[in-house]
Order: structure tokens, then sequence, then C-alpha cells
């Protein structure tokens, strides 16, 4: 019996892309070689998607062998609500959570868990500078936007709180179930409370690198409108 801290992967998916299966499948059993004694598990949350998610696929995974738990709803809900029912489900020592297509490299996912092994609470991934330089015009713009804000205008001591790699403890987790935003900006939501001096956490940010190959989604403009009322509720909110 390992006598190394458990790890729970929370991987949220809407409408994946093709082969996105064989991605788990493939990624994890990477992630299992380079973590060699640390109990893994994954908890893929099915959250009402419309194309691309079939009994078979899950059929597929559940054959594969994996230590995989299933959660799945029909109506979508956002990322945020995924991952929480993610996070309810938990049980190990340490939930880390990305994106289906494991967008992070590997050595960037066992970075994010040391922190944690190392006694922090909550691990946010950080991207360097030049992640900019790989993403298309419009969402280098909002990033870039957000980040002034966060730094300038909220005063935040993180400001790039939309990285999709991110971990806690159980300590951490509480919080991270606190959240209430249900789409993309539950990670700002997060970020600002788990950096209030009065909840004591221990907050580390941690360097992470994108895979090279990384295919980044087109942005739904109908969901970034709706989220502006959400970012607004967060700006004026003690």
């Amino acid at each position: 019996m390992s006598n190394l801290p458990s790890l729970d992967l929370i991987i949220p998916c809407f409408n994946p892309p093709l082969g996105w299966e064989h991605i788990i499948i493939g990624t994890f059993q990477k992630i299992e070689r380079s973590m060699e004694g640390v109990p893994l598990k994954i908890i893929l949350v099915n959250d009402g998607s419309s194309t691309g998610v079939t009994p078979e696929k899950f059929k597929i995974l559940r054959e594969s062998n994996l230590p995989i738990e299933i959660v799945s709803y029909t109506k979508n809900q956002g990322k945020g609500y995924a991952l929480r029912q993610g996070a309810i489900e938990a049980d190990s020592d340490f939930q880390i959570f990305t994106d289906v297509d494991f967008p992070y490299t590997i050595p960037s996912i066992i970075a994010i868990y040391n922190s944690l092994k190392s006694g922090n609470d909550v691990a946010l991934g950080t991207r360097k500078a030049d992640y900019y330089q790989t993403v298309p015009f419009v969402r280098r713009l909002i990033s870039k936007f957000l980040r002034w804000v966060l730094k300038s205008v909220l005063k935040l001591p993180i400001t790039d709180t939309q990285c999709g790699l991110k971990g806690f403890n159980q300590k951490g987790k509480q919080v991270f179930l606190q959240t209430t935003i249900n789409r993309f900006l539950f990670d700002l939501e997060f970020v600002k409370m788990v950096t209030q001096k009065n909840l004591n956490l221990k907050v580390d940010p941690v360097n992470v690198k994108l895979r090279p190959d990384v295919v980044f989604s087109k942005m739904n403009y109908k969901v970034l409108m709706g989220e502006s009322i959400n970012f607004a509720r967060l700006f004026f909110r003690n």
C-alpha cells in the first residue's frame, strides 16, 4: 500500500473532440508511469454533451481498466458546475482538474501535485508570458485585459486566474465547493476566495506549460456576454 497522498483527476466533458476517450486512456497511462506509487483515479463529468459522448464511449473507458468514476447528466450547466459535481464525488487526499484533451504537459500536472504534497492547500497553474504567443488574437486580447483588471483594479496577487490546471487538498476543496458561478468565471471566483487573508490558506502559484500541439476551442461569444454579468458580480462583491 502506498504512503503517497492519493489523487483524483477531475475532468469536465462537454461536446468533446473526436477520439477523446482514447486521449483520456493514453494520457492517464502516461501519468501513471510518471507518478509511480501515487494512488490515482479519474472522475469524468459529462456536462450535458449533445455530441461526441455515447454509452459506447463510456464502455470503452470502463473496459480499459482505468480507475474511473463517471458522472453524467443531460442538461449542460457549465464548467464550474461540472467541476463542483466532480469534487463532491472526489474522496482522495488531493484533487486536480484539467480539460478533457489534457492541454497541459504531464510535468505540469506533477508540479501541481508536488506543490500540494509539500503542504500547500491550493496550487494554481500559472502560464508564463510566452503563452500569449500561442493563442488566437481575440483570446489574447481578452486574457491580457483580464490580467490587467485583476492586477490593477481588483489587486489580486494572482493574475492568471483562467489557467485550466488547478489543484487543492481537502481544505481547499471545501472553499471550491462554495463557488457559485457555473461557467468559466468560476476560476476567478475561486482565486478571489482562496486569496482572502482571513481563510489562512496556503496558496501556491505554479508555473505550468501547455502542450505544443494543443488546439484552442472557438470562443462562444454568447457565453462570453453572459459571463460579463458574473464579472460585474465579482467586481462588486466584498
